[in-house]
């Protein structure tokens, strides 16, 4: 696989899209399987947020200072599905408001996604070079090996907290 930052990013949208569709076609009375695939989501949303949050968007904002307003936006949104995410880790299955939570966290991933994708990344390929692409994708694969892969984690509460206080 590329180590193509941009790529890396589609390829961890893929996979969550994926997840979401899986929720969305299991059923009503599919509590156990909806509650396996929310803990799926959480895990692939706490690491791909983090790589972005902590890599990308500050590497994107010191090379791009144009995208500032968009990174910007990005934290807010990532502050969002992190909230979302560790309200859902706390969660049973069963509870009434369950999938009506994990829908709305559907809702604005895809929604981020989008903007992202259609919007964000064509700026970013346009403003970086290949070689500083494949430079970032590379350190985010490093730094994936290392990324809380739960809400309640030390580096997950972290940056939850750094976007209330900051």
């Amino acid at each position: 696989m590329s180590s193509d930052a941009i790529v890396l990013l589609k390829a961890d949208h893929k996979e969550v899209k994926s997840v979401f569709k899986q929720f969305q076609q299991a059923g009503e009375d599919a509590t156990a399987k909806k509650g396996d695939l929310v803990k799926k989501m959480i895990e692939l949303l706490t690491v791909h947020t983090y790589l972005e949050n902590e890599l990308i968007y500050p590497e994107v904002r010191r090379q791009l200072p144009d995208l500032e307003d968009d990174v910007l936006e990005s934290y807010e949104e990532h502050h969002v599905a992190d909230v979302l995410c560790l309200e859902l880790s706390t969660m049973s299955a069963d509870h009434e408001r369950f999938d009506a939570k994990t829908t709305v966290l559907i809702e604005n991933v895809l929604h981020h996604i989008e903007e992202e994708e259609q919007e964000w990344f064509p700026q970013v390929r346009k403003g970086m070079s290949r070689k500083q692409l494949a430079e970032l994708g590379e350190r985010m694969q490093e730094m994936r090996q290392t990324a809380p892969r739960s809400p309640v984690q030390p580096k997950a509460m972290k940056k939850t907290l750094d976007a209330v206080v900051k």
